[in-house]
């Protein structure tokens, strides 16, 4: 009996798993079952996101965020380690084989900023920064670039 191949796409907490037939799928053919897969789980990623975005944590103070990362990685099946660098986790994946390795790393901290109102999601949060109480969300930094 030929193997099969699997692919395994972690989108953001959600696992998407494609067990391709023994003949070689086109890349058309995996694209269409890759997007179909995720259609499928669309709705609780989008969840999964808003509640984090609405329960922020600041740096060293992510338990809330850590636990829901944990708890779904063991779910998962992957061999999980909390408390790395006080609020870290990391989890491990082993493949039947030997070869080369992947890492993957995502930031699960807020910062202390005051998220504008208007999403139903919005964060009111509070965390201790600097020794004092802020506002706290999840928000990039960006850079302006310089105009010409």
């Amino acid at each position: 009996m030929l193997a099969r191949i699997r692919t395994v796409l972690v989108l953001g907490a959600a696992t998407l798993t494609i067990a391709a037939p023994a003949r070689a799928q086109s890349a058309s053919e995996l694209e269409h079952e890759i997007r179909q897969r995720a259609a499928q789980i669309e709705e609780k990623l989008i969840a999964w996101r808003r509640d984090i975005h609405e329960h922020p944590e600041l740096g060293e103070q992510e338990t809330r965020t850590a636990a829901l990362v944990a708890e779904h990685l063991k779910k998962l099946g992957l061999e999980v380690r909390t408390g790395v660098a006080q609020t870290g986790v990391v989890a491990l994946l082993r493949g039947a084989k030997p070869g080369p390795v992947v890492a993957l790393r995502a930031d699960m901290d807020a910062l202390p900023v005051k998220e504008p109102a208007g999403l139903p999601f919005a964060s009111t949060a509070k965390g201790k920064y600097l020794g004092r109480e802020v506002d706290v969300m999840h928000a990039s930094v960006t850079t302006p670039t310089p105009q010409s």
